[in-house]
């Protein structure tokens, strides 16, 4: 069964409806075990990506403070090659960044063919944050949603496969994820009373991001709501995405691989046939 949950395109994100504290009906082990193979699945998928460079893959992490993005990327993508995978952050822009369109500075590091791109948060920040603080006019930031659609189709149309994860905690869990942060003395560089302040805005966001994924799930670049309260489910159901996600274009990778092979065996045997010639 799928452990997260699909936004159809057309259809309302209602986050309310889904539970984060999910766990799926496994046990902690038995979800453990399943990510183990899955994970192991993902090592062999990301060599055959990567060998055949006919797509890149950009996964997309969204979530409140403390929801696990850089959990998630640590967890899920523990065993891939590190030559292949790429993260981009995206933190407040630059005044260069803020003299262009606000896709620029996205656009520009997509990841290449044969490249897995994880964006801890990304360009759904100008429909979020700006949104709830009110950076720009109405007006403009809803336009961005069909600038957005445009974007991840011309993105996908050029053999990009676009992973959106939309990691979801309660406010509960955040609080206590919070808290836990202030106990721990040799992480007290995660502390941030601005975490505490965006809290207040906690119902804002949840419209914010209930819009966003309603308004830009669509069959080239659907959305997927991680239940994020457990950290191992969260990890399994990510796992699981991007696995069948993936999984749809390894006959298209094997086959180019195939030829490849090929191809290379067909020049080995000429070369060698030319130096026996020479040899003679």
């Amino acid at each position: 069964m799928p452990y997260a949950h699909k936004i159809e395109p057309g259809k309302r994100a209602e986050l309310a409806k889904i539970d984060p504290a999910d766990d799926g009906g496994l046990s902690k082990s038995a979800g453990q075990a399943q990510f183990a193979e899955l994970n192991a699945q993902l090592d062999a998928m990301q060599e055959e990506l990567y060998a055949a460079g006919t797509h890149s893959v950009l996964m997309v992490l969204q979530g409140m403070d403390t929801s696990g993005k850089d959990g998630t990327i640590r967890n899920v993508l523990l065993n891939l090659n590190p030559q292949g995978v790429r993260v981009e952050s995206f933190k407040v822009p630059t005044e260069e960044e803020l003299a262009h369109d606000f896709l620029w500075r996205v656009h520009k590091v997509v990841p290449r063919k044969g490249e897995l791109g994880v964006f801890n948060r990304s360009h759904y920040e100008d429909v979020l944050v700006v949104r709830v603080h009110e950076l720009v006019p109405e007006a403009v930031w809803r336009r961005r949603y069909e600038q957005i659609n445009q974007f991840e189709a011309l993105l996908a149309a050029s053999g990009t496969i676009i992973v959106k994860l939309f990691l979801h905690i309660s406010k509960a869990e955040q609080e206590q994820r919070l808290r836990a942060r202030e106990q721990e003395l040799e992480k007290a560089w995660k502390l941030s009373a601005g975490d505490w302040r965006e809290r207040e805005r906690w119902a804002d966001y949840i419209a914010a991001y209930e819009d966003a994924i309603s308004m830009c799930s669509s069959a080239a670049a659907p959305w997927y709501v991680v239940p994020a309260d457990r950290k191992w489910f969260r990890n399994l159901a990510v796992s699981q995405v991007l696995a069948d996600v993936l999984g749809r274009y390894r006959g298209e990778w094997r086959d180019t691989l195939a030829a490849m092979s090929k191809a290379r065996l067909e020049e080995l045997r000429a070369y060698r046939a030319e130096q026996g010639a020479k040899a003679r």
